[in-house]
């Protein structure tokens, strides 16, 4: 077995043999120094210098026969040799077949599927960065971001492959089409498949010695709105994500336990691979631990829930509306969730009235917290301690991280002022590509990230986030841009302007209202209207209601003013 990785077990055998900076221990005296400015408790961790790829592998020799990936609809799935060995084959053909270079951009448009880490590890591999996008978007969304990311190839099922092509028309490009099969079906004409590359048992793969990524390059590239405008590539490097995933090991606040001949935990993929929360959290941390991912790639509530109890799923990680479902649904009891030890919200603050009642659920005692983190940020920031017993707060800082909480100034204030919120810390991106305003705007003195975020932190650094300064709706945890919306109702011939805000929701959490304002001697149907954006958009980002109003109202430099909009 050690002679199949000895290629890998070579290239990173210093991350094992290296020294850890991993403490438990926490400091006594609070972590706010005499500037404003918050401390980790926690001690700093050294962050290796290597890639992503060489990160997840790094142990891999320790469990090559247990389960990295399982799907729970179908049973279909990969142990960590397999998933090592087809990655590594899909990477050589990425390079050999498709022509992909260091820093050339692979797009995913997949549902959770086993299959989607052993992509990205393959696209890892072959030098590239990977670009995800969500698989239900529509072709005039798919084509924005293959044109803002430069994609050179595009990774889907075989069903995604005319909205694909409908988006090359749009976009006046042709980039290769890789498709997925995970049933019997024929792949579409035109097509190259996925399996047939991965196990390509003849693929040359000394042109992976031409690969040339280091720590410092970009890897992953996913697409996260702004206050107002449309969405932004955040450019991570591998240092920002091998960083987090080292942050994340510290025993006070890590999630799992270690892997051994007799023990590996199982985290359920609910949340999407294509947003960094899943992607980091889920995917590169937990296979560098060792740990069974069980992926969903249709979210139905009854099929989640059983999964839980069939799976014996531990670990959880969640957004505010599945702690709802879970804790209201009648498939939710006591025994479906008996073996869940350690269960993490994020994504939006919960509401402590929701996390109890979800607590109500379980005999036994677990560990039920919020984690705090943006795109930006690779995405951790801020996660809660095993010892807080308190669902309302975020928590500490992670290790290497700072933070200062500011007013309208960027003045620093102090303990229990609620300001925005601005991190420092090895997480931050690099920045937006090819956005230097953006960059400008968010990237301050010397990297304050700011993040447009409300928060309070307590005496001890402990924080809370309380709201969001930016405007982004977010619907079931999905950021959903106003601007987007505004952009598509304004190519409705009848519509002069338009503006969009966010109304709270039973079941989303929030949801897109809509206010237009029609052309002179023009007017249109409200159905009609929401029939528009519905053609163009993700179902998540769909307009239900839509205000009729004389004129948009907006500030003197043109801003919308959402408060007033807000007040009606």
């Amino acid at each position: 077995m050690a002679s199949k990785f000895l290629r890998t077990a070579n290239r990173i055998s210093v991350l094992r043999n290296g020294p850890k900076c991993i403490s438990i221990s926490v400091r006594k005296n609070g972590q706010w120094t005499q500037e404003g400015i918050i401390k980790s408790p926690f001690a700093s961790v050294d962050i290796p210098n290597c890639t992503v790829y060489d990160y997840v592998w790094q142990n891999l020799d320790k469990w090559p026969e247990k389960t990295m990936a399982v799907c729970a609809r179908t049973g279909r799935g990969y142990t960590y040799e397999q998933a090592f060995n087809l990655s590594n084959s899909f990477a050589a053909n990425l390079r050999k077949k498709f022509k992909i270079r260091d820093g050339d951009t692979v797009m995913i448009m997949l549902p959770n599927i086993p299959d989607y880490p052993l992509i990205m590890m393959g696209v890892f591999e072959a030098g590239g960065v990977i670009s995800t996008i969500n698989p239900v978007y529509t072709a005039h969304e798919v084509q924005r971001q293959l044109l803002m990311s430069d994609a050179k190839v595009i990774v889907t099922l075989p069903e995604k492959v005319e909205i694909v092509r409908q988006a090359f028309k749009i976009a006046k490009i042709n980039i290769p089409i890789i498709v997925v099969k995970t049933n019997g079906d024929a792949a579409p004409e035109g097509t190259a498949v996925f399996n047939e590359l991965s196990e390509d048992i003849h693929v040359d793969k000394s042109c992976l010695k031409e690969v040339r990524v280091t720590a410092n390059d970009v890897c992953f590239l996913p697409y996260s709105s702004g206050t107002t405008g449309l969405p932004k590539g955040v450019e991570l490097t591998n240092r920002n994500i091998v960083a987090n995933c080292e942050q994340m090991n510290e025993p006070l606040i890590r999630c799992n336990n270690d892997t051994t001949a007799n023990h590996q935990d199982v985290a359920i993929a609910i949340l999407p691979f294509f947003h960094i929360y899943a992607a980091t959290v889920i995917a590169f941390h937990k296979i560098s631990q060792g740990l069974k991912i069980v992926t969903i790639d249709m979210f139905q509530p009854d099929t989640f829930i059983q999964a839980l109890e069939k799976f014996k799923v531990n670990l959880l990680y969640l957004a505010p509306p599945l702690v709802m479902m879970m804790a209201n649904h009648p498939l939710g009891t006591a025994k479906t969730y008996q073996y869940l030890e350690n269960v993490i919200c994020g994504a939006a603050p919960l509401a402590p009235s929701d996390g109890e009642k979800f607590l109500s659920k379980f005999q036994q005692k677990i560990r039920f917290g919020q984690g705090y983190g943006l795109t930006e940020t690779s995405p951790v920031v801020a996660l809660s301690h095993k010892t807080l017993n308190n669902s309302d707060k975020v928590g500490y800082a992670i290790p290497n991280t700072e933070l200062r909480i500011v007013d309208e100034n960027l003045k620093n204030l102090g303990p229990n002022q609620m300001g925005e919120l601005l991190i420092k810390g090895p997480q931050v991106m690099k920045g937006y590509r090819e956005n230097p305003e953006a960059n400008a705007s968010s990237l301050i003195n010397g990297g304050w990230f700011r993040t447009g975020d409300l928060s309070i932190a307590d005496d001890q650094g402990i924080i809370k986030i309380c709201d969001r300064q930016k405007e982004l709706i977010k619907v079931k945890g999905f950021q959903v841009p106003p601007a987007e919306l505004e952009a598509v109702l304004r190519e409705h011939p009848a519509v002069l302007d338009a503006a969009v805000i966010g109304i709270p929701h039973d079941t989303k959490g929030e949801t897109p209202k809509a206010f237009v304002a029609f052309r002179p001697g023009q007017s249109a149907n409200v159905k009609d209207l929401c029939d528009f954006v519905a053609d163009k958009v993700a179902p998540y980002k769909r307009i239900d209601d839509i205000s009729i109003l004389d004129s948009i109202p907006r500030s003197a430099a043109g801003k919308i003013l959402r408060k007033e909009l807000r007040s009606k």
